[in-house]
């Protein structure tokens, strides 16, 4: 099995995308998740650039990673100044990084019209810091910053910054795409070319995604020799993103036999979570292998025929990358989809039992109400088991109220609530000050559950969607609720349905916590059996 070397820039590339921002301790945690899983090099960011990075390098120096190395990221060295004088270049050395990366200019326009200084500079400068760096015992990755398009203008130039770069004593050459404008077949012929021209050495790819083609690209390098591959988890980057690793390495190592982490590649779907949920974004749910839709079937037909011959219908295991096999629940299926729903709750039934066709009956009657379950996956599972009569909820509601205030009092509270539960014959009534009513309600029923289950401490609302069902009813349509919910551990949605967004609401949040609770007393009493 052919090794490849995997290299993340989240935190550097990543990091430049719109929306994302590292704190210190954002990074090393991260750090810590891509040596788990196995990547091969970290790119963890300019050490010149901020004072963020300059603390972050120096406790990442401190850190003992199993299989990944740091690599530091700067420039060649500006113009009209020697390399032991550039503060960029001295950076990378403080990084102290057992590898570094340093981009030129392999685009002679960007030599001439952006650096303002000549080719025979250019290649200096590379030359210069490659050479200087190396002598400080180095690993270096030139990165050939545009390397596509300066060599569809210019090949020959294009070609002598690689081979300053190689003669300077660079360990791999990056040929990056950092327009994202280049194609699959551009990518390859222009890649085998270079692997040709430097057998010796290791040749890099490192593809932006403007065109959409960033993975697709990367692949075709590594058909035609490439051996490192650069990009981005979740494919954060600059612009469009770059080559997204969670998809690439599957597809390398899975699809095409390439070895390409040193981890377990189970361990992918929980990596990328991870990393969203420091990063505070969300995973495409349509993202392949590590998207909650990835595996998820909708139609009875697709179903029925994974049900039968999971490859039907699936091109891998979904185990494989840490994921699972979803089966969605809406009009269109079928009495196969309810009965995979419910065999962990009754295993028992079948296809046929009267009950399965109850569930049937009243899912489609909630469905006409304006409920959807196919993204309420928690409500669910809550709905089946009160049809079969194996819930018992663990709260009743006596009252609640909500106010709002216009102007509001102050700017983190415009609203109040006030809510009375009971919990086995006990009563408990608590009140809570809120951004809006449905932050208040969930506040105050926050307080008053956590008299009787401290454990809900660790439950937090990470989404809350609201749907108006029927545009022509104007302020009297019904309004579907959607709440996302995690325990830092576990993801669930739950919905609710009403013509009143409060009561819609709080049929959704009451959900989300008896969810919580059926899934945290049943995994408790179970560690007692």
């Amino acid at each position: 099995m052919k090794r490849l070397e995997i290299y993340d820039s989240i935190l550097r590339d990543g990091a430049q995308s719109e929306g994302i921002s590292f704190s210190v301790q954002d990074k090393l945690k991260i750090v810590r998740l891509l040596d788990d899983f196995g990547v091969t090099y970290i790119e963890a960011g300019n050490p010149y650039s901020n004072p963020k990075d300059i603390e972050f390098f120096e406790k990442a120096s401190k850190l003992r990673l199993k299989t990944a190395k740091l690599c530091a990221f700067g420039s060649t060295r500006r113009k009209n100044m020697r390399t032991e004088e550039d503060e960029n270049v001295q950076s990378l050395l403080k990084a102290n990084t057992p590898a570094v990366a340093v981009f030129g200019k392999a685009w002679a326009l960007h030599a001439t019209e952006i650096l303002k200084v000549s080719l025979e500079e250019n290649l200096d400068m590379v030359r210069d810091t490659v050479s200087y760096l190396k002598s400080r015992g180095k690993e270096v990755i030139f990165d050939a910053e545009h390397f596509f398009d300066g060599y569809k203008e210019n090949p020959a130039y294009a070609l002598e910054v690689l081979k300053v770069a190689a003669e300077s004593g660079a360990d791999v050459l990056c040929l990056c795409d950092t327009n994202g404008g280049a194609f699959p077949e551009e990518i390859y012929e222009i890649t085998k070319l270079v692997c040709e021209k430097f057998p010796s050495l290791r040749i890099g790819i490192h593809c932006h995604n403007d065109t959409g083609c960033a993975v697709a690209n990367s692949m075709m390098a590594v058909s035609a020799g490439a051996v490192q591959v650069q990009g981005t988890f979740i494919g954060f980057g600059e612009r469009c993103g770059n080559a997204d690793l969670s998809v690439l390495i599957p597809n390398l190592q899975l699809k095409k036999g390439y070895r390409c982490i040193e981890g377990d590649m189970s361990m992918l779907y929980d990596t990328v979570a991870k990393v969203a949920d420091i990063s505070n974004t969300t995973v495409a749910k349509n993202k392949p292998y590590v998207g909650e839709s990835a595996f998820a079937h909708k139609g009875g037909m697709h179903i029925d025929g994974v049900t039968k011959l999971s490859r039907s219908f699936e091109h891998i295991d979904p185990e494989l990358v840490g994921n699972r096999r979803r089966f969605l629940m809406s009009e269109v299926s079928g009495r196969t989809t309810v009965l995979a729903k419910i065999k962990d709750i009754a295993p028992h039934l079948t296809k046929d039992s009267p009950e399965v066709a109850e569930i049937m009956r009243q899912l489609k009657e909630a469905e006409h109400e304006g409920y959807q379950f196919e993204s309420a996956e928690a409500s669910l599972e809550l709905f089946i088991m009160k049809i079969l009569g194996k819930y018992k909820p663990h709260f009743s509601l006596v009252m609640y109220k909500t106010t709002g205030e216009f102007p509001p009092p102050s700017p983190d509270h415009t609203s109040s609530a006030m809510i009375n539960i009971q919990v086995d014959g006990k009563h408990e009534t608590s009140a809570s000050l809120g951004n809006g009513p449905v932050h208040a309600l969930d506040s105050a029923l926050r307080k008053a559950l956590l008299v009787f289950y401290p454990q809900l401490h660790k439950m937090h609302l990470i989404d809350y969607k609201v749907r108006v069902l029927e545009t022509d009813q104007a302020t009297s349509a019904r309004v579907r609720v959607l709440i996302e919910s995690t325990d830092g551990e576990h993801v669930w949605t739950t919905v609710g349905v009403s013509t009143d967004i409060i009561q819609a609401s709080w049929i959704a949040l009451a959900d989300s916590f008896e969810y919580m609770l059926a899934k945290t007393l049943s995994e408790e009493a179970q560690k007692w059996e």
